[in-house]
């Protein structure tokens, strides 16, 4: 849908707001300073200001503005047996729009939370467009989930509309949804998301988006307490998410590819709306999934320039590095600390750098090595444009006297929200140093960190120690019970595969080698897998003694 036609359609009640309106403008022109200064952090952080629209619909006068002028492909989605499916920003536009005006045919109104449980498939992208377009809120759901966390996601986040995978609404069964849509396949008592392609016409908005609406609602990991339904506006995620680009690097006409699954944060960070601020082309290996073996070929084969995992994906692609070698620009790490041997491999065999970068569910991304700028092992880089950080009393937060606009509106607690961000400062929950030149690092969780002998001992970095022996794959520590210390390290290890085995005794003398003997590793137990979270964290909590 072209942005001429819109044009000559006014909101109703409201004056006439083209698409291509000055929150576009004010967009665009942030969005273009930072490409434009993508490789000079520091005058990035002097000019850069956050826009600050009243009325901003990143879906209608974003997406919708350029999907009129970009002839690239939005989406690549990569079938298993290498049949690609194409889908251009033109076309993704047009279905959403037609998904929408079905959506609000079937009912689901401005305001209204809709929890979207689907996998990598170009329907997941129509819907979040959907949503946005509308209003409503969308809260993105992990299609792994069990039906007792369906009910809990549901009953806690509000919800009264479902679009969900067909071969999942049975884990829905028990919940009271006003609206409920299958995709893939008709479900009796369910609406057939097939339908929406039949739906005529362009979508006019009911009314212009209040900039400070509820756009998006993301559960938080959960890894060291019941997950929190974080709240997100359309500012502070669409606008929010431009130090997230700055920090990914990426511009017109790259091809990104991103390993997060739908339903966390990340995948809204590095499959949504940075890959379509910059005008990119988002590679996706579809509903199927994709295992690490198989990413090398397919970052050649598809001639991705920019790649994002996690750490611990980032960890299982070392031993298949060698079976092919794409052409990248841009590699980027986020959640924890990337071990410093898993970078150097990829140094040494795709001639990149794997940028480190940290933000929150309840955050853009604060902190990043951006683009051009050397690595610093054990540290995460520098504070990202648009944010200003402090450290009090070691723990890291956000300066909110500034009021950064990608900072979340709150909780779904009214009291937690205020407890949160009543001050001027917002508490991450981290625990973090500073070092030269502005560089920073987290040591780990409020909850993680804790003292031994009257030192504070950081999990982060003893296990970064313990993943330098050949012999160990992942680690964990957490603190145990000592007579004498009150609490001690101790290390929780997934041996690697294929490599003589190690003992305890010689990975605490592996450790005691190169930490101090106030904050070494007590004790050492084996698993053959840690575990963690659907998003990739390690569930700390389920180790503690």
């Amino acid at each position: 849908m072209s942005a001429t036609r819109l044009r000559a359609q006014p909101l109703p009640d409201l004056r006439p707001q083209p698409r291509r309106s000055p929150a576009h403008a004010a967009f665009r022109s942030a969005r273009d300073l930072l490409q434009r200064l993508r490789t000079r952090p520091d005058a990035a952080r002097r000019e850069f200001a956050w826009p600050r629209p009243t009325h901003f619909n990143w879906a209608l006068e974003w997406f919708d503005v350029v999907a009129a002028e970009e002839p690239r492909p939005a989406l690549e989605l990569v079938h298993p047996g290498g049949r690609v499916e194409s889908v251009s920003y033109r076309e993704l536009s047009a279905r959403s729009d037609r998904l929408a005006t079905w959506l609000r045919g079937l009912g689901v109104r401005r305001g209204e939370r809709v929890m979207v449980v689907l996998g990598q498939q170009v329907e997941l992208w129509e819907t979040l467009l959907a949503c946005l377009k509308l209003g409503a809120v969308v809260i993105p759901t992990y299609t792994s989930l069990t039906e007792a966390e369906a009910r809990d996601r549901f009953e806690r986040g509000g919800v009264r509309h479902l679009v969900v995978r067909s071969r999942d609404v049975d884990r829905f069964a028990a919940v009271d949804a006003a609206v409920r849509v299958a995709v893939g396949g008709p479900v009796p008592g369910w609406h057939d998301h097939a339908d929406a392609r039949r739906t005529p016409g362009a979508f006019t908005p009911d009314a212009a988006t209040p900039a400070g609406d509820v756009a998006f609602g993301y559960f938080t990991s959960g890894t060291t307490s019941a997950p929190k339904l974080v709240l997100h506006t359309h500012a502070s995620y669409p606008v929010g998410h431009l130090s997230s680009l700055y920090f990914h690097g990426l511009l017109p006409g790259d091809r990104h590819l991103n390993v997060s699954a739908p339903g966390w944060a990340k995948h809204s960070w590095s499959s949504f709306f940075v890959p379509f601020t910059a005008q990119a082309t988002l590679v996706v290996a579809a509903d199927e999934g994709l295992g690490p073996e198989g990413l090398p070929g397919l970052l050649a084969e598809r001639e991705v320039t920019s790649v994002c995992a996690p750490p611990s994906y980032w960890a299982a692609v070392v031993p298949h590095l060698g079976t092919a070698v794409p052409r990248l620009r841009e590699a980027t790490s986020a959640g924890e600390p990337l071990p410093d041997p898993v970078a150097d491999a990829v140094a040494a065999a795709w001639g990149v750098t794997v940028r480190d970068g940290y933000g929150q569910t309840e955050t853009t991304a604060l902190i990043g090595t951006t683009p051009g700028t050397p690595r610093t092992p054990g540290w995460l880089g520098r504070p990202l444009p648009g944010w200003d950080l402090v450290l009090d009393e070691g723990h890291l937060c956000v300066d909110l006297t500034g009021a950064p606009v990608g900072m979340m509106a709150g909780y779904d607690d009214p009291e937690h929200t205020r407890r949160v961000l009543g001050g001027d400062r917002y508490r991450t929950g981290d625990v973090a140093e500073a070092g030269p030149d502005g560089l920073l690092r987290v040591l780990g969780r409020d909850d993680d960190v804790f003292k031994s002998g009257g030192h504070r001992v950081s999990p982060y970095e003893l296990e970064a120690v313990l993943r330098t022996h050949p012999a160990v794959r992942d680690a964990a520590v957490v603190p145990v019970p000592h007579a004498g210390l009150g609490r001690a390290a101790h290390a929780v290890v997934e041996p690697e595969p294929g490599r003589p085995a190690v003992t305890a005794e010689e990975l605490l003398a592996h450790v005691d080698a190169r930490v101090g003997a106030a904050v070494r590793v007590h004790s050492v137990e084996f698993t053959d897998r840690l575990p963690r979270t659907v998003s990739g964290k390690v569930r700390r909590a389920a180790l503690a003694r």
